[in-house]
């Protein structure tokens, strides 16, 4: 395996374990998301050096920065903010930009389909709305009710859509015409 495919494979791994522990607990925790940190940090030195080590700096920074303001939203859990810094860490901030917008794109996806199967699109775009009107009207605040603090509203297990994400880009980094 040469260092493209190691660290691939540590990034698939390291997100098929996120979903599968979010989809059974709707959380994904420290023990898979700092050790995944310091394993992307890690391998990208041994790889490429000093080189390697900025790389994978960049790429968990720029996660973690892009991120954060949807954690202090309360809209995205810190699990999932972690996991995306790991991530990041793992592929570096090229790398990242093309998973974070293919999670952004699963996640959706989903999004739409647990709306429609459990009948929720009316209220769905109700809060959506509220939320507009709200961030207009007030900045971005964290809405009392709309969150991931009320257990009444739908959540979606980003983990899966992270795991998605990697495993199309990683199909389209070995895809060969």
């Amino acid at each position: 395996m040469n260092s493209a495919q190691t660290i691939w494979f540590f990034a698939v791994a390291l997100t098929l374990l996120a979903a599968w522990t979010d989809l059974r607990t709707r959380r994904i925790p420290n023990w898979l998301t700092v050790p995944g940190f310091f394993a992307g940090v890690a391998v990208n030195s041994f790889f490429a050096g000093w080189h390697g080590t900025k790389v994978s700096l960049e790429g968990a920074g720029l996660a973690l920065a892009v991120l954060l303001p949807l954690v202090w939203l309360r809209v995205m859990g810190a699990g999932d903010w972690k996991l995306m810094g790991a991530v990041g860490a793992l592929l570096g901030p090229v790398l990242f930009v093309f998973v974070l917008a293919g999670s952004i794109l699963f996640s959706g996806l989903m999004a739409m389909v647990q709306t429609i199967r459990t009948r929720r699109v009316i209220e769905t775009f109700r809060n959506i709305a509220v939320l507009v009107k709200g961030f207009l009207s007030f900045g971005f605040r964290p809405h009392p009710e709309i969150s991931l603090d009320n257990p009444g509203l739908m959540r979606l297990p980003f983990g899966i859509a992270v795991a998605l994400a990697t495993l199309v880009c990683y199909g389209a980094a070995r895809w060969k015409p």
